[in-house]
């Protein structure tokens, strides 16, 4: 009674291959890591901190007012053929609200938001401008630092790539993001 034996090679072929398959699988739909490039968020993330970005649950709910997303740039902020990065912001302005910044103070449908995560009150007017369906205002928390909607406009939700939610680097500073 004896049963037929797989090669080796062939079996360690299709463990690698279903290995590579799952993890570009995982990137493309589920989750992937991103890293901090610059001070933009600031002192929300830091230069080099590494993040998980799940890119599930916009599928079945819009961004919301606060969240840390990442996203594609407008394709007109870069020279025809130059690589474009994602950028991470904060979800500030949702479809129809009206935004104006004034006297350090961002507005929100004529209300003060409370921002207690910010590095510094800008030090820009900007708006009122209403935002557009399907689109979102976006600030980085370094208002002052951060090349964001007030400098370039909108973003599309289809650009929007997913939802920061997770600081796995450095261990000092490990845990979800607010």
């Amino acid at each position: 009674m004896s049963e037929k034996q797989q090669n080796p090679w062939i079996e360690g072929l299709q463990t690698i291959g279903l290995s590579v398959v799952l993890a570009l699988g995982i990137r493309q739909f589920v989750a992937e890591a991103r890293y901090i490039p610059s001070g933009s968020m600031e002192p929300t993330l830091q230069i080099n901190d590494r993040l998980v970005v799940e890119k599930i649950s916009y599928h079945f709910n819009p961004p919301e007012r606060g969240d840390i997303v990442v996203f594609w740039p407008p394709e007109a902020l870069f020279p025809a053929g130059k690589r474009r990065d994602a950028f991470i912001k904060r979800v500030i302005g949702l479809p129809g609200d009206t935004v104006e910044v004034t006297d350090g103070t961002v507005f929100v449908n004529n209300e003060a938001l409370d921002e207690s995560y910010i590095k510094a009150p800008p030090e820009y007017q900007w708006g009122p401008e209403q935002v557009p369906e399907d689109e979102y205002l976006v600030l980085g928390d370094n208002r002052n630092s951060s090349y964001d909607s007030h400098a370039w406009g909108f973003v599309p939700r289809d650009h929007i790539i997913g939802r920061a939610v997770v600081r796995f680097w450095p261990p000092s500073r490990l845990g979800g993001l607010e």
